[in-house]
């Protein structure tokens, strides 16, 4: 496992609804604070900046260090240098994630300009193995969520962060911490939205947006949309992220050897308010690390908000099926595939089952074909366990 470190950085009980579920999954919000009402800043050591990181953002002195160890110019850097992709830098930096905060970066109108970030598999890649792989299932038209969605979907939101193609999207949940019961900082999604893999290294300006869109309002709506009808539970920075060896060794643009490991932990802290992101949105869910074969799993739901056409990211959508097996290669463990017509930006996006009656999160999209018709997530195993374990007793307290 590889962690990565950065030293900055409406409440109801609510059930969605699923045909054919034995018990229904249900996503539910017991609290809800949102974090305006919150007075103390909670800030990792950031300045205000303009809205593209064209102002200068204070850089906390181990950060900078961390910087210069790198052959970066911390002050280019503070003064939008972090814009500057260059390939042998960006991988100089790959052994340590680098997130100062950057407060007002993440505006309602960067966050629409973001794009999905795809990962596709070729028909003729996912057929390397018949003999594990099942059928590719049937397409399952993906359903619109209903709003608000913090009383439908409370956990569910969105992951946003630059890379070398620009400003980019993925979905992600809030999961519990183990370790500090009630107060989880911690939010799941895929590798490949806070890593490159092989030939790249860790993105950057990683945040964390709960109930994004809550109202599931219309482009033209949002027009003139203030942060807090955009992020009502705000902007959560990512002050630590994980990944697994597998994905950072293995893991390329269509998900290559590193597919099956493409999942991800972030420990992330609020742009503003001192309440914990649990707290906050009033909601976390149990991540089920089993790893139950496809037969014996049940129906499962995938959760997100799909960005490429015919979807625009700005609204959430699910799927439910039964999974089958998807093998990439007889070396890598078998992948869950299910129907679903979702496209990227829902990629890091949760998948639900019902665990002796709870909802708990058991995978999140990786991969899909390019005619959108299915979607596949890792198994979540010891190696997945591993990691979450590591960041929740070394980074979830801070």
């Amino acid at each position: 496992m590889r962690s990565a470190r950065s030293s900055s950085a409406r409440p109801r009980r609510t059930v969605l609804a699923a045909t054919g579920l034995v018990a229904a999954l249900a996503l539910t919000a017991t609290a809800c604070n949102g974090s305006g009402d919150d007075k103390a800043d909670g800030r990792p050591g950031a300045s205000a900046s303009q809205a593209d990181g064209g102002g200068k953002v204070h850089i906390p002195a181990d950060i900078a260090n961390k910087l210069k160890q790198h052959g970066i110019d911390v002050d280019k850097w503070q003064n939008g240098g972090w814009k500057d992709w260059d390939k042998n830098k960006w991988l100089s930096e790959a052994k340590d994630f680098v997130n100062p905060v950057i407060a007002g970066l993440w505006k309602p109108e960067r966050m629409k300009s973001a794009k999905e970030a795809n990962k596709t598999v070729t028909a003729k890649d996912a057929a390397a193995d018949q003999g594990v792989s099942d059928p590719e299932p049937r397409p399952v038209q993906a359903e619109a969520e209903k709003t608000p969605y913090h009383d439908n979907a409370a956990p569910v939101g969105k992951v946003f962060f630059d890379s070398p193609e620009g400003h980019m999207v993925c979905s992600g949940t809030v999961i519990k911490d183990v370790n500090h019961p009630g107060k989880s900082n911690l939010v799941w999604t895929a590798g490949h939205c806070v890593h490159a893999g092989k030939d790249g290294g860790w993105y950057r300006n990683i945040a964390f947006v709960p109930s994004y869109n809550d109202l599931g309002k219309s482009e033209a709506d949002l027009s003139n949309a203030s942060a807090s009808q955009v992020a009502p539970y705000g902007t959560w920075w990512a002050d630590w992220a994980s990944t697994s060896n597998q994905w950072i060794q293995g893991g390329s643009e269509t998900g290559g050897a590193g597919a099956a490991y493409d999942y991800a932990v972030l420990h992330v802290k609020p742009e503003s308010g001192a309440k914990s992101l649990e707290e906050t949105v009033g909601a976390a869910l149990d991540v089920d690390f089993s790893a139950p074969s496809a037969a014996s799993a049940g129906t499962m739901g995938a959760w997100g908000y799909p960005a490429a056409p015919p979807y625009n990211g700005l609204k959430m959508f699910k799927c439910l099926d039964r999974p089958g097996r998807l093998a990439l290669s007889p070396s890598l463990p078998t992948m869950y595939r299910i129907g679903c017509t979702m496209t990227g930006g829902s990629s890091g996006g949760g998948w639900f089952r019902v665990v002796n009656g709870k909802t708990a999160l058991v995978s999140n999209t990786s991969i899909g074909p390019a005619d959108n018709t299915w979607l596949a997530g890792p198994q979540l195993g010891p190696t997945a366990e591993a990691l979450y374990q590591n960041m929740s007793r070394t980074y979830g307290g801070r």
